[in-house]
């Protein structure tokens, strides 16, 4: 009998698919890479969404993979699910293939019968199948798919069963590429029903319980729907199929449910070892062991991917799931940090297929331990606090804990509202999310952290429709507009669309403020526009590299100069890519009026283009460096190339030392000096990574790449993945110089850096500055540096020395000031205003009236920088006949406009008023008096 291992099963799939004339691509990253309506890649299809749009196209029409998926926000949301039964994950993996306008309902349904039953095994008489049978229009029955199940398997027909839209019909969103599916379900038998006990309940496809499961997903895309609601066929039909490979494993493993496959249980097993739990005692927190098995993963793969802790987004989200199982941890016994170790396991378990997780190990590991360490700091503490919360809102009879508690919570504790709705949950209350958001939108306000940015639905429905007639209309290929950045800086091309930026200014409008974009057919000066050419030598911002600006003017399409309309020119300041394929150009009509149809030149600022180069190219060395000095662990985890400066980011646990600082910046103009070449090729993905080439973390890469090699055949200083502009030779960056590095995350350093023209400015500044300072100090330029020093000690002695004349000046006023001292109901008492440069030397007088006097109270005040300062003290003879220094020096500090405080025998107190000093003084006996009748 085969055994089918997780690992087998994910290959026989693939296997199954590539015998079948399919091409095996990479999955996707779990970060969303330019699809603005994600957080997280969370099926199979994302990476394809531009094929269904009709706005992209690939080299293949018959793909396969295996995608990394997360569902953690939004409406496929599993969190709150996960642990308490045995299949909600985190993090999954869906087993997909895909046709591109090849195979459609035949083939597919055929095949996925074929690789369930005769190749995996499956029962046949267990399997159940769905199709659509419309209950909300007149697409009527799929009898296309029913007719293929009953023709190419041998299905029992009364396995096949009709649901509606809400089961067996897909759609990307309201308009655009949809079309019905078929949904393969196994029944598991009745042992498997979760609600045998609820009266009446009766177990179906598409029911309630957990005795039939949905493996497999084989969706039909064979329509277009339309903004009116009604459905014209495409072109070209595609199949979209999806299959849920957890669930796949525990059916093939005859496992009772995804946890006690081979995928989590050595995970588990771990968690059980490193607490040192009995069989019963597992089982007891059984929901604690799923839950962190199953973050585990997560947080394993989000890492892996080059996600970061932090506040916003996806960084949120990776923060929020490792704090969720740390507090799962301490509920079960965990005392210290854990996580990495059950990193470790994951990474054993799933190296095979995502080399990824090896390669970066230690730097996943080292990250999670980071973030687990920060918030166990913290975790007593929040957790105190959550109890005093709950303890509150069940004395007042509240049934939720409020938003703004939530909220202090979070920002206080390091709480996610995630967590806090775990353990409100457990203790039988509700969060306020709504006053929750409203106080984070309030916080966001006032700190000006702002909120992410997500393109409008409107806007991008907007440039989808543009993109869609451009391409149906013939007048852009599949891949959209051509982009020529990396062959030339200018180019004649032809305005295919242009888009007037329009705000909203109607007062009675709830839109009011809001832009908004408009068709048109020409512009006038003055206006906002975006527009679209056919081809453009402007590079998209992208990889971290700013977009391209310069100019586009019209060209005269007519050989009789008097017919030509005097030429216009739009200024362009930024260029986007709002959907796959369409490359817009924004900026503002300076001259003329621009119209959809004329010719144009498109011309790029090329000093600026230049100077953005230089600096991305200094990225590639500088990231090179970096991992010759620190290790292989160093990996790219952010950028910003602009014209004026880089900023590198980069993971690495501390910070750099001066000398590791010197020798990297070393190393980079020792490369730029060295005059290497810089060479762009295109290669496959696999081959450039299999031959070094570093690719980087959360980027999206097709089958061929483009690979930027710095240096000469067989001596590569520099190989990554790259689409950016660079350079042709490494001389050409100048000098490289580091500004400053810093950290901005746990685990990730920042460095800032200018080149070319910048660091030109950058020496002659401080050169000048150099020169300047040796010039003030009498010395040559290279004597700076030890004139200042020699300089900083001769003040310093000087500093002493005044310090030795105020106390001189000092200790001859107090004997003076000493004569001031006023008996009060016995006491010795000294309340005056003197002169001292410092609350240092205030104290210094206390001590000596203490000395001299033996027995008494005193109060001194001075005013230093506008500000009174007040330095009591009570000999110990009084402290124990109920005088306490701190508490008369803050009744005094009280008439000043301020406070203090102190022990029993020395206190100081500060204010706003100095006016007010002589009346805080003359306050002293009195309050002195007051003290000693009680």
């Amino acid at each position: 009998m085969v055994e089918w291992t997780s690992a087998r099963v994910r290959q026989s799939f693939l296997d199954f698919f590539i015998e079948r004339g399919h091409t095996v691509v990479p999955g996707a990253p779990l970060l969303a890479v330019d699809d603005p309506t994600l957080l997280f890649t969370n099926a199979g299809m994302n990476q394809f969404k531009d094929v269904f749009l009709g706005v992209g196209t690939r080299e293949y029409a018959r793909v396969t993979d295996t995608q990394k998926c997360m569902r953690v926000s939004g409406k496929q949301n599993d969190l709150e699910e996960v642990g308490h039964d045995g299949y909600h994950l985190t993090f999954f993996e869906m087993l997909g293939n895909w046709s591109f306008g090849d195979y459609y309902k035949k083939e597919a349904i055929s095949w996925a019968w074929e690789l369930l039953t005769g190749v995996w095994g499956l029962r046949k008489d267990r399997l159940r199948v769905t199709v659509l049978r419309d209950d909300e229009g007149d697409l009527g029955d799929d009898q296309e798919a029913v007719d293929s199940w009953r023709a190419q398997t041998d299905i029992d027909p009364d396995h096949i069963s009709y649901f509606g839209r809400k089961d067996n019909f897909w759609e990307m969103a309201d308009t655009g590429p949809c079309g019905p599916n078929s949904e393969i379900h196994y029944d598991r038998g009745p042992a498997f029903c979760d609600k045998q006990d609820l009266p009446g309940h009766v177990c179906r496809v598409n029911g309630d319980c957990a005795r039939y499961i949905e493996l497999w997903n084989l969706v039909f895309i064979q329509y277009n729907r339309l903004p009116d609601g009604t459905f014209e066929p495409l072109p070209d039909k595609h199949v979209d199929t999806g299959a849920g490979f957890e669930r796949l494993v525990a059916l093939l493993q005859d496992a009772p449910s995804n946890y006690d496959t081979d995928l989590f249980l050595p995970v588990m097993a771990r968690t059980q070892d490193l607490l040192g739990h009995t069989d019963a005692r597992r089982e007891e927190n059984v929901v604690a062991y799923r839950v962190i098995a199953d973050h585990g993963r997560a947080i394993t793969f989000l890492i892996g991917d080059g996600v970061m802790p932090g506040n916003e987004g996806p960084e949120y989200t990776l923060r929020m799931i490792l704090r969720r199982a740390a507090r799962f941890g301490r509920k079960i016994g965990f005392k210290e940090p854990f996580l990495a170790e059950i990193a470790k396991v994951v990474i054993d378990v799933m190296r095979q297929h995502f080399g990824e997780l090896a390669a970066r190990r230690d730097f996943i590991l080292a990250t999670i331990t980071q973030e687990e360490e920060r918030f166990l700091r913290t975790l007593d503490r929040g957790l105190e606090r959550m109890n005093e919360v709950v303890h509150a809102a069940r004395v007042e009879g509240k049934k939720a804990i409020s938003g703004h508690d939530a909220f202090v919570l979070w920002t206080q504790d390091g709480f996610p509202y995630d967590l806090v709705r775990d353990i409100a949950d457990e203790n039988g209350l509700s969060v306020d999310r709504a006053g929750f958001d409203e106080a984070m939108e309030e916080h966001r306000l006032i700190s000006g952290s702002g909120v992410i940015g997500e393109i409008d639905v409107d806007v991008l429905s907007v440039y989808s429709r543009v993109m869609q007639e451009l391409h149906s209309g013939g007048k852009l290929p599949g891949e959209g507009v051509a982009q020529r950045y990396g062959e030339c800086s200018e180019v004649e091309s032809s305005v295919l669309a242009l888009l007037r930026v329009k705000e909203v200014d109607d007062p009675m409008s709830p839109d009011r403020g809001e832009v908004r974009l408009e068709r048109a057919g020409r512009a006038r000066p003055g206006d906002r526009v975006e527009l679209v050419l056919a081809e453009t030598p402007f590079y998209v911002e992208s990889g971290g590299q700013v977009s391209d600006t310069g100019l586009i003017r019209g060209a005269c399409g007519s050989e009789d100069a008097e017919e030509c309309e005097p030429p216009w020119t739009i200024e362009v300041e930024d260029v986007i890519c709002p959907v796959p394929g369409l490359t817009v150009h924004v900026g503002t009509v300076e001259v003329g009026n621009p119209r959809v149809g004329e010719k144009a030149w498109a011309v790029v600022d090329r000093d600026r283009r230049m100077d953005v180069a230089r600096n991305h190219t200094a990225t590639h060395l500088l990231h090179s460096q970096l991992r010759c000095v620190l290790g292989e662990h160093v990996q790219q985890a952010g950028s910003l190339v602009a014209p004026d400066r880089l900023r590198f980011d980069f993971s690495h646990g501390s910070m750099l030392t001066h000398d590791q600082l010197n020798e990297v910046e070393s190393l980079v103009n020792g490369a730029i000096l060295a005059d290497y070449p810089v060479e762009m090729a295109h290669e496959s993905y696999a081959e450039a990574v299999a031959e070094g080439a570093i690719a980087l973390f959360g980027e999206k890469y097709g089958d061929t790449v483009r690979v930027i090699k710095v240096g000469c055949e067989g001596d590569e200083f520099s190989k990554e993945l790259c689409g950016g502009t660079h350079v042709t030779r490494t001389s050409q960056i100048g000098l490289f110089r580091i500004l400053s590095e810093s950290g901005v995350a746990a685990g990730v350093r920042r460095i800032e850096a200018v080149t070319g023209v910048e660091a030109q400015r950058l020496v002659q500044r401080r050169l000048n500055v150099l020169d300047e300072a040796a010039a003030y100090l009498g010395c040559r330029a290279e004597e700076a540096g030890c004139r200042v020093l020699s300089l900083m000690d001769e003040q310093q002695e000087l500093h002493k020395q005044i310090e030795r004349l105020n106390r001189r000046i000092a200790k001859r006023s107090f004997e003076s000031i000493l004569r001031q001292a006023r008996d009060v109901e016995g006491v010795s008492v000294l309340a005056v205003q003197v002169d001292a440069p410092n609350v240092e030397t205030l104290r210094e007088m206390c001590d000596w009236f203490r000395e001299r006097i033996g027995s008494g109270v005193v109060v001194l005040g001075t005013v230093i920088s506008g500000k009174p300062s007040i330095v009591g003290a009570v000999t110990s003879d009084l402290v124990e006949r109920g005088l306490h220094a701190g508490r008369l020096i803050q009744q005094v500090g009280h008439v000043v406009g301020g406070g203090g405080g102190g022990r029993p025998t020395m206190a100081h107190a500060g204010g706003r008023d100095a006016s007010r000093l002589p009346e805080a003084l003359a306050l002293v006996s009195d309050l002195l008096r007051d003290s000693l009748v009680r």
